[in-house]
């Protein structure tokens, strides 16, 4: 569900603190019409502001003086209509008093035809004048939408009709605002929870992990039964902010069918939502039925009905198409504004329609792609190189007269794992790109170093091919290069997996992971550390003192020859810890 790379842009705002749609800045013209703000909530039924004006009558080209004043409120919108048909276009035009806290706005393609605020600082009075039209109706009435906080307002509060001269008498006005009516709905509270009772047999069912319990703690459940010509929805999940699931025709974030439960000071608001771009802009409207809700022990729960078509609601899938099924949990401020999720959604791995065949299924956090890339570079990283480097150092002597395909032994297994850590690098690294359609900004230093990681990875076998011979006299000028080049590489990708391993496309658990890799560090250092007091040992043990000078009484060569049981033991036990290393890594990744 998330968009390609070229979208990623769009976080430089809601990756840290993305909240839902709203106007903090008053730019409101999506709510010209209906004049409801896209808070996710319903509307106040008793208005505590109130609309003035200098006078009761106008004429054509005259300027009336509004003043709109109140308990302290946030965000306002003021309109001009006919009071004979209040759903008809703004008319005339307004002129503002005070432009730090007011703004003309252009409704219908009638210039500054509305008054909105600048900011959301708080504000008790807002003085405009309003002009009349050339052609103006007969009575005109003020009405005006007010933003007290972000989940309460007031929507069309009916202020004063003006007429023209000698006009009759108009019909009642507005006296209440129609919308909290169509938008407010009976909520329930759920007095036991869910259970998945019927999934896969009565009810399409989603479960992280496969088959938990939603009355367990760690359990994250969504489910769908069909009844007739509507669906009955439970969802549920560990969160204290807010869970949401959307439906999509991809992979990716964006134009998405969303549903959202949000604990709002403790009570639970449940609500749908259109995913614009990573932004849920939330309905004015509600097409949900038989809402309910639970929030105990930090485990939030809601269940809705809503009908299998809404043709009248836009941005409401038809719940009889195929989707990809996303899942999500975050936080929520105290007035109910929802954070960007930390972690990646749970994300089915194909598409399903919920009022089809039962079944129960599970998702992943990480995409495909990203658990290839994660799993490849431990792969390579973890045992390949590392093999590589200790037969290298250590197995020189050990092997030296022990030959396959012409070559020594050492050498042959040393070159086959290194260039098979080149080949897994390499696939690897252009797994992210293809996933991301090109580079991630969001993803720290993570890509810079992998980079690096990868630069380096390419020379290192380039530069073998150009290894001198023996006796050459560059010879050890290639050797502390190819060692450092080698060393900078494994360095730079143990660093790169730490910070890989907690990135939201490839989230392993935490602390585990980091503990993990810090115990196959410390194990690798250990066999390190082991050779090489071992290889120090041999040359002390050949040593003898006789008539006062040292004689060497065998060559490097054949006392390493001596300790070939130990060392081969040390690489099989160490053989089999990278192992189990990547056993664990592997593992984890395939549950997430």
């Amino acid at each position: 569900m998330e968009l390609p790379g070229l979208a990623l842009a769009v976080w430089m705002f809601i990756c840290f603190y993305a909240s839902v749609d709203g106007y903090p800045s008053g730019k409101i013209r999506e709510a010209c019409t209906s004049m409801i703000p896209c808070h996710g909530s319903s509307p106040q039924l008793s208005p505590e502001h109130t609309i003035t004006v200098n006078g009761t009558e106008f004429k054509p080209g005259d300027n009336i003086e509004v003043h709109l004043s109140g308990p302290d409120f946030e965000g306002f919108f003021i309109q001009a209509r006919d009071a004979e048909h209040l759903d008809s276009p703004a008319v005339g035009s307004f002129m503002l008093v005070d432009r730090r806290l007011s703004q003309l706005l252009t409704c219908d393609r009638t210039k500054n035809s509305a008054v909105s605020h600048t900011s959301k600082a708080k504000k008790k009075y807002i003085k405009v004048y309003w002009i009349a039209p050339g052609d103006p109706p007969k009575h005109i009435q003020f009405l005006a939408t007010v933003v007290k906080k972000y989940k309460t307002f007031w929507v069309k509060i009916p202020g004063p009709i003006v007429s023209q001269p000698n006009a009759p008498s108009p019909t009642t006005p507005l006296h209440a605002t129609s919308e909290a009516i169509s938008t407010s709905h009976p909520v329930s509270y759920l007095s036991k929870p869910f259970n998945a009772s019927g999934c896969g047999s009565m009810k399409f069912c989603i479960r992280n992990p496969s088959n938990c319990d939603p009355e367990s703690a760690s359990c994250f459940f969504l489910s769908f039964q069909q009844e007739k010509s509507s669906v009955f929805i439970e969802m549920s999940g560990p969160s204290e902010g807010y869970l949401a699931f959307a439906l999509s025709h991809d992979q990716w974030m964006g134009g998405d069918d969303a549903y959202l439960c949000v604990n709002e000071d403790h009570h639970v608001h449940v609500s749908t939502a259109y995913l614009k771009g990573r932004n849920p802009v939330l309905d004015s409207e509600n097409a949900l039925e038989d809402v309910s809700w639970r929030l105990v022990d930090g485990v939030l729960q809601c269940s809705f009905r809503r009908s299998i078509r809404l043709p009248a609601y836009k941005g409401r899938f038809n719940l009889d198409g195929s989707y990809y099924i996303f899942l999500a949990d975050g936080e929520a401020s105290e007035g109910g504004l929802i954070y960007k999720h930390r972690r990646q959604p749970l994300i089915t791995n194909g598409i399903y329609n919920v009022t089809g065949l039962p079944q129960d299924i599970g998702g992943s956090r990480s995409p495909r792609l990203m658990k290839a890339h994660g799993a490849l570079m431990f792969v390579a990283w973890i045992t390949t190189v590392s093999i590589g480097v200790i037969v290298a150092r250590f197995f020189k002597p050990v092997w030296s007269h022990s030959f396959l395909f012409g070559k020594e032994m050492w050498f042959q297994v040393h070159r086959m794992l290194m260039l098979t850590t080149v080949m897994l690098t390499s696939i690897s690294f252009v797994l992210p790109f293809i996933y991301r359609g090109g580079w991630s900004q969001q993803a720290g230093f993570h890509p810079y170093l992998g980079c690096a990681v990868m630069a380096l990875t390419i020379f290192q076998p380039l530069m073998a091919g150009f290894r001198p011979s023996h006796h050459a006299s560059r010879r050890q000028l290639f050797n502390w290069f190819h060692w450092s080049t080698g060393t900078t590489a494994r360095i730079l990708a143990v660093v790169t997996m730490f910070l890989g391993m907690d990135l939201p496309a490839l989230d392993l658990p935490d602390p585990w992971d980091t503990y993990t890799m810090i115990g196959f560090v410390a194990w690798h250092v250990g066999i390190d550390v082991l050779l090489e007091i071992h290889s120090y040992c041999l040359i002390r043990k050949v040593e003898v003192i006789e008539d006062d000078r040292v004689q060497i009484l065998q060559s490097l060569t054949s006392a390493e020859a001596e300790g070939r049981l130990f060392k081969q033991i040390v690489l099989t036990i160490y053989v089999c810890g990278n192992i189990v290393f990547l056993t664990a890594f592997l593992a984890a990744i395939n549950q997430i």
